[in-house]
C-alpha cells in the first residue's frame, strides 16, 4: 500500500478534541481515494452503486449512499463538519434554511399540538405558525415576547410540544436568554429549537445551553460567500435521525452536491471571517449611534441595547454578531435616498456575505411587525449586514451617503 492509501484522517473523537479553527479546516474533509486529492471532491451523482443484493435495502434509509435525495457524499461530509463545529452528535443538511426549519415542525408536531413562538421571528416561520400550520393541520401557536420569561411561562399549555426562537431576532436584534428559555421548555417537557443563523459557532453553541435542536441557514455566515443556499439542523442523534427519515427523505428537501461542496469550502474560513464581521460591525454601530441624523440603531454590542448585558454574558465576550437595524430621520423616501447614495454597501437581501448588504424595510414591515419596537413602526428600518470590507471604507461610505442625503 502507498502512504496515500493508508493515511488516516481525523476521526470523530480526535476531531472533537481540536480547537474550532482546526475543526473548521479538517472537519468533514475526506481524502479522495480515487485520485488522492486532499480536498473532498464534488460528487455530482444522483445515484450510487448498489450492493450485490439490493433487496435488503431500506429505500427510506438516510444513512446509506445509494440515492442523492436520501443522502449524497458531499452532504455527508458537510454534516460531519457541522456536527463537529457545534459539538453535537449529528446534523442533517437541507436545500435551504426554511426547509431546515420546516423539517422540525413537520417531524415533531401533529394536529392538536401547541407551540410557543417568539413574536419577532423570520417571516417564513411567522407565516407557518400564524397561517399555514394552524389552518391546514390544526397546530396552534402562541406568539410571545421571548425576552419576557414570565410571558413565556404563561404561554405554556399542557399540549405545548415546542418552543421556537432566535438567538438574535431578525430584524430587531432582540436577544433571547437561551438558557432560561431552555429551562422553561424542559420543565414543560417541550422541545426547544433555536434559529442560530445570526450567531454561528464559535460565537455561540445552543446545545451547550440546553437547546434540543439548533438551526442554521447555511446560506449566510457558514457559507459566507453569497453563492450557495442550504440549511441545517443539529442536535442529538436520535432527533436528527427522525428528521432524516421523515423530512429529508419523504419531503425531498435535499441539498445539491454542488451547494453542499460550496458551503463546506466556505465554512473553512468561518472563524476568520466571523471575527472580522463582528469587530467591524461594532465600529459601524458606534458611528451610527453618534450621528444626529440617525433616528435609532439596534445592535446588541451597544450598551444602549436592551439586552446588551445578556448578550455580553451569553456570547462570552466573543462578539455580538454583525447584523444591525437602524433608520435615518425622515420618511421612507429619505431612507431610500440614503440607500441610493451608498456606493460600497450593496442594496440586497440576505446577510453574512463577504460584501456588506443593506435592505430598506418599510413601516409595515412583515409578519409580526406590530411587535417591533415603536421606532421601527415610526421610521421603518434598514437592516444592514456587515461584510469584510475595510472598516474605514464602510464608515466613509455611510458618512458620505448621510451627507448627500441631508445636504
Amino acid at each position: 500500500m502507498t502512504t496515500r492509501d493508508t493515511q488516516q484522517r481525523p476521526d470523530k473523537a480526535y476531531l472533537a478534541s481540536l480547537s474550532f479553527d482546526s475543526q473548521a479546516v479538517h472537519g468533514g474533509n475526506l481524502v479522495d481515494t480515487t485520485a488522492g486529492a486532499i480536498r473532498t471532491p464534488i460528487v455530482m451523482a444522483n445515484s450510487y452503486r448498489l450492493p450485490d443484493d439490493p433487496t435488503s435495502l431500506d429505500w427510506s434509509d438516510a444513512q446509506t449512499l445509494f440515492y442523492t435525495r436520501n443522502r449524497s457524499y458531499n452532504q455527508l461530509c458537510l454534516e460531519r463538519k457541522l456536527a463537529a463545529m457545534e459539538r453535537a452528535e449529528d446534523a442533517v443538511v437541507f436545500s435551504t434554511g426554511v426547509a431546515a426549519l420546516h423539517s422540525i415542525f413537520f417531524t415533531f408536531l401533529k394536529s392538536g399540538d401547541h407551540v410557543v413562538v417568539s413574536d419577532v421571528t423570520y417571516e417564513a416561520v411567522w407565516r407557518l405558525f400564524s397561517e399555514l400550520l394552524p389552518q391546514r393541520y390544526g397546530i396552534e401557536a402562541t406568539f410571545v415576547d421571548i425576552s419576557d420569561l414570565s410571558a413565556v411561562r404563561k404561554a405554556i399549555r399542557p399540549n405545548t410540544k415546542l418552543i421556537h426562537a432566535e438567538t438574535i431576532a431578525n430584524p430587531t436584534t432582540k436577544v433571547a436568554d437561551v438558557g432560561a428559555v431552555a429551562e422553561i421548555a424542559r420543565n414543560a417537557s417541550a422541545m426547544l429549537s433555536i434559529d442560530a443563523t445570526f450567531t454561528p459557532p464559535p460565537m455561540f453553541r445552543g446545545l451547550e445551553h440546553g437547546v434540543d435542536l439548533v438551526v442554521h441557514s447555511l446560506t449566510k455566515y457558514i457559507n459566507g460567500h453569497g453563492d450557495a443556499m442550504g440549511g441545517a439542523v443539529i442536535g442529538r442523534a436520535e432527533l436528527i435521525g427522525r428528521l432524516k427519515s421523515d423530512a429529508l427523505v419523504d419531503v425531498g428537501g435535499s441539498i445539491s452536491p454542488f451547494n453542499a461542496w460550496l458551503i463546506t469550502r466556505g465554512s473553512v474560513t468561518l472563524p476568520l471571517r466571523l471575527a472580522r464581521h463582528m469587530s467591524t460591525a461594532l465600529m459601524v454601530a458606534e458611528v451610527l449611534e453618534r450621528d444626529p441624523r440617525v433616528a435609532f440603531v439596534t445592535f446588541p454590542g451597544l450598551p444602549s441595547h436592551p439586552q446588551h448585558e445578556l448578550a455580553s454574558r451569553q456570547f462570552g465576550g466573543m462578539g455580538y454578531g454583525a447584523v444591525m437595524a437602524f433608520a435615518v430621520k425622515g420618511e421612507p423616501e429619505v431612507q431610500n435616498r440614503f440607500v441610493a447614495n451608498l456606493r460600497l454597501i450593496t442594496s440586497a437581501v440576505s446577510l453574512g456575505h463577504d460584501e456588506s448588504l443593506i435592505v430598506h424595510v418599510g413601516k409595515a414591515g412583515r409578519g409580526g411587525s406590530e411587535h417591533y419596537p415603536a421606532e421601527f413602526r415610526t421610521y421603518g428600518h434598514l437592516r444592514m449586514s456587515i461584510g469584510l470590507e475595510d472598516p474605514a471604507d464602510l464608515i466613509a461610505d455611510i458618512e458620505a451617503a448621510l451627507d448627500e442625503t441631508f445636504a
